[in-house]
């Protein structure tokens, strides 16, 4: 064993291994390797790390044991929580979910509203939208049972600092119920969109077994307010309205649920603007992707992903967004009469066709309104135009005619991958023109560092429009909005970009209500 010579003991000697991190060494294609970082224990620890000197050991005393601590509140016995009623979640998210299970866990009982259904009948109404039988705008690609990230690679990767081990937490969770144990380890661990469909169910048998309630087709209407707090929510379920008491509510709506937006806005809580980024979805031959990363050893590894970053001459950022190898192109529309694609993979990346969202900054300054829904309109203007650009279907175009900006007539010898039908459309006049510009430098510089990336061929899909929430919902140090007891959180109030950073933010959340009541009642 390397870490055994390493140390220069008998393996024998090695007790509690685990692997904490792997990853791949690309950057020599005909010497690559795996590097692993691994925590363990044996006799006399501290003085074999120190005849090791600075050669890629260190010594922490405890540490295995310390980093398998994920509760912040170990054995401790809060009394009165079990009196506690009316917090409700709304969304099904990542950061609904793990708020509700974190609050179910405490003995909180959250009763938790989600506008789509579960997880089976989703996939159901997903797979209708794509046969072309109508876009069911409750319950689709943005709404249901785990969010948005339920139909995309399960990427669980995250850039969000967690001196509190949060992210250990959510990963850790999500293999205790049917996730492979890999993630805990791999420098860029994904679940996979079929995989992610009975963990999410996993979880929701969970809270309600530790006495939560899960709704689903239950949509947020408004909320009651009396005196700067929370007093009720309306909700509606089976198209009727009904009034709810409601002492806690945790906001993980989702960055797509715009009609909510404008509810809460109307309902005097504070938002602000805040960029994001749109652009489209770029098609490669999974195969070109492997042999740039790892050379002829393509085959024998992992599907390869990459990401590539670019500032172009006018000063716009430019980016990969959400690469999925082995992937599709999914029709991720949630509103009548508008278009929005995303990308998705099933856990095995077995899929031809690597795709990513190629995108462009759009700050505030873009949106033309200091209204704070601007994001919105500006979301929806674009979205408008790719549903008409190909009558519903997915527009898409060769690269060579995007730079032209004529309608692509044939294929190459790269061929669509997506869940839904598509059709050739004006990509590139269908945006914003600095997107269109952006992009087209991007492709171009990001060709160098990959080759073949800005090959005639590749597929540019559109719009990629749902990158991020186009609002941050105010909250103060105690994660409360400035109506009184009212908790935004996750993707849709700005506050996490993804499954684990969402999911994260939920458990704060959670934990953060948790210790209010602890404290007060």
């Amino acid at each position: 064993m390397a870490a055994a010579k390493l140390l220069r003991i008998e393996e024998t000697e090695i007790s509690d291994f685990c692997i904490h991190k792997k990853s791949i060494d690309a950057r020599r294609k005909q010497q690559l390797c795996y590097v692993y970082q691994v925590t363990l224990s044996c006799a006399r620890e501290e003085k074999r790390v120190k005849r090791c000197g600075k050669n890629n050991v260190t010594w922490e005393e405890g540490a295995i044991s310390g980093n398998n601590r994920q509760d912040r509140f170990p054995g401790r016995k809060i009394t009165g929580l079990q009196k506690e009623k009316g917090i409700v979640v709304a969304g099904f998210g990542p950061a609904g979910m793990f708020a509700a299970l974190e609050l179910a866990k405490a003995g909180l009982a959250p009763l938790v509203l989600e506008r789509g259904q579960d997880a089976d009948r989703r996939q159901k109404a997903v797979d209708d939208f794509w046969a072309g039988n109508g876009l069911n705008a409750e319950c689709n690609v943005q709404f249901g049972e785990g969010g948005a990230g339920t139909f995309s690679d399960g990427k669980l990767n995250t850039m969000v600092k967690d001196p509190s081990g949060r992210n250990r937490q959510v990963l850790q969770t999500l293999t205790d119920f049917g996730a492979p144990s890999e993630i805990l380890y791999l420098q860029k661990p994904h679940i996979g969109t079929d995989c992610l469909k009975e963990v999410v169910k996993a979880i929701r048998e969970k809270i309600i077994r530790l006495g939560g309630t899960v709704l689903f087709g239950t949509r947020l209407e408004r909320l009651v307010t009396e005196a700067g707090a929370l007093k009720q929510i309306i909700i509606c379920k089976d198209g009727k309205e009904q009034a709810i008491s409601c002492n806690r509510l945790v906001l993980a709506i989702g960055h797509s649920a715009r009609d909510t937006f404008y509810s809460l806005k109307d309902g005097g809580l504070f938002m602000e603007q805040k960029a994001f980024a749109v652009g489209v979805r770029v098609e490669h031959p999974q195969e070109m992707i492997g042999q740039n990363q790892y050379g002829a050893y393509h085959t024998k590894l992992p599907a390869a992903d990459y990401k590539l970053t670019y500032q172009t001459g006018t000063g716009r950022g430019v980016y990969s967004f959400c690469m999925c190898p082995g992937g599709y192109v999914v029709n991720a529309s949630s509103e009548e009469g508008m278009l929005a694609v995303n990308g998705m993979s099933y856990s095995d990346r077995g899929g031809v066709n690597a795709n990513s969202a190629i995108v462009v900054t759009v700050s505030p300054e873009d949106f033309g309104s200091p209204d704070v829904l601007a994001g919105v309109e500006f979301q929806r203007q674009y979205e408008r135009a790719a549903y008409f650009l190909a009558g519903g279907k997915i527009p898409v175009q060769l690269f060579s005619d995007f730079l032209q900006g004529r309608v692509s007539t044939s294929f190459g010898s790269v061929f669509p991958c997506t869940k839904g039908g598509y059709a050739f459309g004006d990509v590139r006049g269908m945006l914003p023109g600095f997107i269109g510009d952006a992009v087209a430098e991007g492709m171009q510089a990001f060709d160098r560092r990959v080759r073949g990336f800005a090959r005639e061929d590749a597929i540019l899909s559109g719009i990629e429009s749902r990158t991020s929430s186009p609002v941050r919902m105010v909250r103060d140090e105690s994660l409360q909005s400035n109506i009184h007891r009212v908790y935004p959180c996750g993707e849709g109030a700005g506050y996490a970009g993804g499954i684990t950073s969402a999911a994260m933010d939920g458990i704060r959340v959670a934990q953060e209500i948790r210790k209010e009541i602890d404290q007060n009642g």
